[in-house]
Parts: structure tokens; C-alpha cells; sequence
């Protein structure tokens, strides 16, 4: 089981940044799926979650209107598109696959906004 999250990096505000979600090795399709993100000194905070068929979405206040979640099943991969990047998006980002009481994470990608 794996879940790899790729496309952090260092941007200025107002930029955006697309992260990519893989997973192997579970029946993906089955998953719903967050993305999660905890900056230094602070708890985990939930960003945004999509149905395991992916036609239902939910965002957390601080994101909404700016970031999107999708999913492309068939290439087992979960996206999360970040517009206007703010500096307090500054965060490492992680992908969470659940279905009752499984639960996966990914290692976290690195997301920092500064000018």
C-alpha cells in the first residue's frame, strides 16, 4: 500500500501549485480522499475531501474558492489544484485514502508561499 504525493515547491503569493496524490496497492476506487496539511507548530488541518467517485467535493473555510480536489480513478491519482497561494498556505501537504476503517497516508510534499 502507497501513497505518494508529488508537486510542492516554493512560490510567491498569488501563484498556483497542482499536487498530485498516486496510490498502489489498495483498491483505490473504493477510497474516499483528503488531503490534509500541518505547518510548523500547529495540528493537521483537514483541506479538502472528495467521494470515491469523486461527485462530491467539501473544503475547508480557509480554502474555498481557490484550491480543487478531483480524482481520476482509472489512474488511481487524486489532484489538488492551489490558486492564489497565500502565505499561510505555507504547509506540508498530505494525502489521506480512507474506506471505513482503513486508513492510509502519504509522506507529505512541502508547500511554501513566500515572496
Amino acid at each position: 500500500v502507497q501513497l505518494v504525493e508529488s508537486g510542492g515547491g516554493l512560490v510567491q503569493p498569488g501563484e498556483s501549485l497542482r499536487l498530485s496524490c498516486a496510490a498502489s496497492g489498495f483498491t483505490f476506487s473504493r477510497y474516499a480522499v483528503s488531503w490534509y496539511r500541518q505547518a510548523p507548530g500547529n495540528g493537521r488541518e483537514l483541506v479538502a475531501t472528495i467521494t470515491n467517485a469523486g461527485d462530491s467535493t467539501n473544503y475547508a473555510d480557509s480554502v474555498k474558492g481557490r484550491f480543487t480536489i478531483s480524482r481520476d480513478n482509472a489512474k488511481k491519482q487524486v489532484y489538488l489544484q492551489m490558486n492564489s497561494l497565500k502565505p499561510e498556505d505555507t504547509a506540508v501537504y498530505y494525502c489521506n485514502a480512507r474506506y471505513y476503517s482503513y486508513h492510509y497516508w502519504g509522506q507529505g510534499t512541502q508547500v511554501t508561499v513566500s515572496s
